[in-house]
C-alpha cells in the first residue's frame, strides 16, 4: 500500500498543470493574430494591422522593405540591404559591379596618362606637348590627347582616298580639318603657375594665327576670343586640371573647363582653325602630328 501511493504521488508530480484548452471560436481566433505569419516573406505582421486588413476583405500586404520587430512595431529596411540579405538566404553572394579597366596611354615627354577610349566611344589617336617660350626657355604648359571617332574618320578617308598612301600626306590632314566630324583634344595642365587669363591669351594668340592661315592673312579676334572668353578668372587651374575642347557634327565647339561648359560657339572657320593648330603645317607638336597621320594610314 505505501509504495502504491508513492508511485500515484510521484506520476502527479510529473503531470504539471492541467493545459487549458480552447473552448471557443474567439479564442482560436485571437491565438492566430498572435502569430499570424506572412507566406511571401516569413516576416511577422501586426495583429491590429492583419485585422484591420481581414475586415476590409483584403489579403495583409508586406510593405516595402517593412519588418516587425520583437514588440510589433514596423521597422523600415533599406531595399539594398533587403537584396542582400536575401540572396544570403538563399546561399548567394551578394553581386559587386566592377568596372571595366581602360588602358592608357602615356605622354612620353610629361608622363601624363590619356585613357585610350572615352565614354561616349571616341578613341585616342595621339599624344603630345604644349610648349610656350617664356624668358627664353622652353615652358611646359600642357599635355594633350587628340580623339576622333574611328568610324566616322574611316568612312571619311576611304571616301576620298582609294589606297592607303605610303605616309601620310598634307591632304589627309586636311580633310580632317575641313570635315565636321566629332573630334575632342583633351588637355591636361602641367605648369603650375598657370591662370584662366593666360590660358585665354593663349588660345587667342593661338587661333588668332590658325584663322589668318586659314583666310589668306585675315584676322577675326573677336572670333577666337569666343573660345574661352567666358571662362571666369575665378576659375583655379592646377597641375592636372582638365580641359577638353570638342568639334560637334555641325560645326560647333563646346570647351569644358573642369567639367563646366563655359562656351559653346556655332561657327565653320573656329572648327577648322581649333583643329587646325595641332593637325597644320605649324601644329603645336609635330610629333603628336605625325602619330595622328599613322592613325589615319591604321584605318584603311
Amino acid at each position: 500500500m505505501g509504495r502504491g501511493l508513492e508511485k500515484q504521488s510521484i506520476k502527479n508530480n510529473f503531470q504539471g498543470p492541467p493545459t487549458k484548452m480552447a473552448t471557443t471560436v474567439e479564442d482560436v481566433i485571437a491565438k492566430a493574430e498572435m502569430v499570424e505569419i506572412e507566406p511571401n516573406t516569413g516576416v511577422a505582421l501586426k495583429p491590429q494591422l492583419l485585422k484591420e486588413e481581414k475586415v476590409n476583405g483584403a489579403e495583409p500586404k508586406p510593405g516595402n522593405g517593412v519588418k516587425a520587430d520583437e514588440n510589433g512595431k514596423n521597422e523600415c529596411v533599406p531595399e539594398e540591404k533587403a537584396e542582400v540579405g536575401k540572396e544570403a538566404v538563399n546561399g548567394g553572394v551578394p553581386k559587386v559591379e566592377e568596372k571595366e579597366e581602360v588602358a592608357v596611354e602615356i605622354e612620353p615627354k610629361t608622363g601624363i596618362s590619356f585613357p585610350v577610349k572615352v565614354e561616349d566611344g571616341k578613341q585616342l589617336n595621339s599624344v603630345g606637348l604644349r610648349k610656350k617660350t617664356m624668358l627664353g626657355l622652353g615652358i611646359k604648359i600642357y599635355a594633350f590627347g587628340i580623339y576622333a571617332d574611328q568610324e566616322k574618320l574611316k568612312d571619311l578617308m576611304k571616301s576620298k582616298i582609294g589606297k592607303a598612301p605610303a605616309k601620310p600626306t598634307k591632304d589627309m590632314y586636311q580633310m580632317v580639318i575641313d570635315s565636321d566630324l566629332r573630334m575632342m583634344v583633351r588637355l591636361v595642365i602641367i605648369y603650375s603657375g598657370l591662370t584662366m587669363s593666360m590660358v585665354r591669351k593663349n588660345f587667342d594668340e593661338g587661333l588668332g594665327a590658325s584663322i589668318k592661315k586659314l583666310t589668306g592673312g585675315k584676322k577675326n579676334e573677336e572670333l577666337s576670343n569666343k573660345v574661352m572668353g567666358a571662362a571666369s578668372d575665378d576659375i583655379k587651374l592646377t597641375t592636372g586640371s582638365v580641359i577638353e575642347i570638342t568639334r560637334f557634327p555641325g560645326y560647333t565647339l563646346e570647351t569644358k573647363v573642369m567639367g563646366e561648359v563655359v562656351s559653346k560657339v556655332e561657327s565653320e572657320l573656329l572648327c577648322r582653325a581649333y583643329i587646325h593648330m595641332y593637325l597644320g603645317d605649324d601644329a603645336f607638336d609635330k610629333d603628336a602630328r605625325e602619330k595622328f597621320g599613322v592613325s589615319l594610314l591604321s584605318l584603311f
